[in-house]
């Protein structure tokens, strides 16, 4: 039997496509709207903080493969546990992401691989001709960082309640930083979801956007815990 765990970390994960990469693919295309860079940043990092508050007391609210290892890592969360999470992300994010193609295919010329539907990319594919290497390096580097956000702000010696702000602005953040670079991702769930719809190069590249979040997670897994002090997972 599916747990309410797994079904909460589905359908947070496709609020977090739907709404990020939404906000990009029907906003953000269209100057007049007035949504632009900053609005796509801001619309990634309020679906994370209002999922937070929705199924942070479910799930946990990691939506995101590279959260959940980082987390193991950081021995937040049970390794046992890891597999079922990730396959409910990564099922959320391909179900967010074809709402998304739903709605956005309803507009007469809409072409998802022609358009990139927010995938990311990097060398032709960043969005201002970032190399692979660049690409690696942030993806890593904003990863890290937002993992040490995560495991510090939910620590039992940080302030209570104020984790979901942390979290949902540290996101937004990183999206002001990389969305030139790779168009941001630091999340594998969410560039396989979009990565499906586009194909092609997206998918040529959904490499990177898996292994650097993963490995960025892990380096950040490493340094809260120490940061943090040992706190075992439940």
């Amino acid at each position: 039997m599916i747990s309410r765990a797994l079904i909460a970390e589905a359908i947070g994960t496709a609020w977090l496509v739907f709404g990020g990469c939404g906000s990009a693919v029907l906003a953000a295309a269209y100057p007049e709207l007035g949504i632009g860079f900053t609005g796509v940043a801001l619309a990634f990092g309020l679906t994370v903080l209002t999922m937070a508050y929705a199924v942070g007391p479910i799930s946990g609210c990691h939506l995101n493969p590279a959260v959940s290892v980082g987390l193991v890592i950081a021995g937040r969360f049970p390794v046992q546990k890891l597999g079922g999470y990730v396959a409910a992300q990564v099922i959320g994010a391909i179900g967010g992401a074809a709402l998304l193609y739903l709605i956005a295919s309803g507009k007469a010329g809409f072409d998802a691989a022609a358009s990139g539907f927010a995938s990311n990319g990097f060398d032709a594919h960043s969005p201002n001709g970032y190399s692979m290497l660049a690409a690696l390096g942030t993806e890593i580097a904003l990863t890290a960082f937002f993992l040490i956000v995560i495991v510090l702000a939910t620590s039992k010696k940080a302030a209570a309640g104020f984790a979901p702000l942390a979290i949902g602005l540290c996101l937004t953040l990183i999206h002001l930083i990389s969305i030139p670079v790779t168009n941001t991702s630091v999340n594998p769930a969410r560039s396989t979801g979009p990565a499906i719809y586009a194909g092609g190069w997206a998918l040529e590249q959904l490499w990177l956007f898996w292994v650097a979040p993963i490995a960025g997670a892990i380096v950040g897994g490493f340094i809260g815990k120490f940061l943090d002090g040992d706190e075992k997972a439940t």
